[in-house]
């Protein structure tokens, strides 16, 4: 990791994904276009084999990984029959702070990636100075967790969305899901007559542009922060 991006200096951006990557493709295309100043993509993380995110890297000449939390769940089996895992999911995370912080990367980002980040992932990039930033698609606060989307077009049918309004936001990851500093948010309104299908292609085209605006952002205030100090 380096000091300055202002002399041509390379930030070093870290990929996680679980599905068809299309955040990745417009963060790939911003990085070699120069709309990313200055930045490289080390590695992109899947934890589902068959993503299609791990053919567009490749297909960009970028490292991947295949990191499979089932390995973890055989090694680290639940003490009680709750189905949650913790133990597996604490050393799952604590091997994929590991991988990501081999390559040194200055950002993470999370397009797609569809597993909750524990402490034992958060706690040693937050060590590293490296921040970790996190597309979702839904207004600071409202619908956290899965199925954002969904979930807002259900209260808009049901006549419960205030002014027909969600959105999408790039914000902080920290260990409480979706809560944490938002970088850019994006208000969107459902339309009349619109459907579930059609809400979510017009909000993944929003998206693309999101993701690229707020890791340069996130990029830009990481490094004023560390020029900043003696």
């Amino acid at each position: 990791m380096t000091d300055s991006p202002s002399n041509a200096t390379t930030t070093r951006i870290t990929v996680l994904i679980s599905g068809n990557g299309t955040n990745l493709q417009a963060l790939i295309d911003a990085s070699r276009s120069g709309t990313l100043l200055n930045t490289e993509i080390v590695r992109v993380i899947s934890n589902r084999r068959n993503a299609f995110g791990l053919t567009r890297a490749e297909n960009a000449t970028i490292k991947t990984t295949y990191h499979n939390l089932l390995k973890y769940k055989k090694d680290f089996p639940d003490k009680v029959e709750d189905g949650t895992f913790n133990d597996a999911r604490r050393a799952y995370d604590r091997d994929l702070a590991a991988k990501v912080l081999e390559d040194k990367p200055d950002l993470v980002v999370c397009a797609g990636w569809m597993h909750i980040l524990a402490p034992e992932f958060l706690d040693p990039m937050k060590a590293a100075n490296v921040p970790v930033i996190n597309l979702h698609p839904a207004l600071p606060g409202r619908y956290n967790g899965a199925n954002a989307i969904q979930r807002a077009y259900a209260d808009f049918q049901a006549g419960n969305l205030a002014r027909n309004m969600t959105g999408i936001m790039v914000h902080y990851v920290i260990t409480e899901v979706d809560m944490g500093e938002p970088i850019v948010v994006k208000e969107i309104q459902i339309e009349e007559g619109e459907s579930l299908e059609d809400l979510e292609t017009r909000i993944h085209q929003h998206e693309w542009k999101a993701i690229v605006e707020g890791a340069r952002m996130a990029i830009e205030r990481l490094w004023q922060e560390r020029n900043s100090k003696p």
